[in-house]
């Protein structure tokens, strides 16, 4: 049996490893990337000098109001995340600690992710055209959309871009403005069909579009709970899962009718 000072001094032996391995762990590269709310673009303005939404072959409105996507800013594919940065992370609401895979494809080099999110944002941009001119029941073969929006990419603006291109063309479908003058932010990617899906980082996107003036927030209806979890005041969520669906409680909104606007 170790006397009470053999015991104390193995103890304090066995504890030297412990403390140098909890040091190594808290230095040590994690598989995460630590998110936090991005810009937010009007598209039905200019950004650089440039309308981002140009239409030819149909008439085209003035519009009022803004239609703002929203985006997060991540740590870089190559940055390393240690512990500290993942503990001060998790406690704060206007961060979010994400798998690393989920916001970065693996195996692939920073110049080849990005050239994949542009991509994306290209065939988020396509798909939006189509969407916005199927719902109105025009030609595209006749009327030609072109989206400006370089340097930010991945799909989630697709829902934003169909629907300025709505406001742009049709309005409230009475002469007004779809936005009712408001300013309306949202995310969620588009299909051609006018079908909304999920997308990421919401519960920062929502802090985007309140620090930007939002008051109205489209958000895909699947992610209602996320989206309400750290949800900015005086910010109201409006769920959605069709293009349809978002042009129909805008209108509402518009018409005082909010009794016709679901709600998360």
């Amino acid at each position: 049996m170790l006397s009470s000072l053999s015991r104390s001094r193995a103890l304090a032996l066995c504890a030297l490893p412990v403390a140098a391995l909890f040091a190594v762990v808290g230095l040590a590269p994690l598989p995460y990337a630590i998110a936090q709310p991005g810009t937010t673009a009007d598209v039905l303005g200019k950004v650089s000098g440039r309308e981002v939404i140009t239409i030819t072959g149909a008439p085209v409105r003035a519009t009022e109001g803004q239609l703002r996507m929203t985006t997060i800013v991540a740590t870089g594919p190559s940055t390393d995340v240690d512990l500290a940065d993942v503990a001060d992370a998790w406690f704060r609401t206007d961060r979010a600690v994400l798998p690393h895979d989920s916001v970065y494809p693996s195996g692939k080099s920073d110049a080849e992710i990005e050239k994949h999110n542009l991509g994306q944002m290209k065939e988020s941009q396509d798909a939006a055209s189509l969407a916005a001119l199927g719902y109105l029941k025009k030609d595209p073969e006749k009327v030609k959309v072109t989206l400006h929006l370089a340097d930010i990419g991945g799909p989630s603006a697709g829902l934003l871009f169909s629907l300025g291109i709505v406001d742009k063309l049709d309005g409230n479908g009475d002469g007004g403005d779809l936005t009712g003058g408001r300013i309306v932010a949202g995310t969620g990617t588009i299909d051609p069909d006018g079908s909304v899906g999920a997308v990421g980082g919401v519960s920062l996107k929502t802090q985007a579009a309140a620090r930007d003036g939002a008051s109205v927030f489209l958000v895909p209806k699947a992610e209602c709970s996320e989206a309400e979890s750290e949800l900015p005041k005086g910010l109201r969520l409006v769920p959605v899962s069709a293009l349809s669906d978002a042009v129909a409680s805008l209108r509402a909104l518009g018409q005082g009718q909010e009794s016709k606007v679901p709600t998360c």
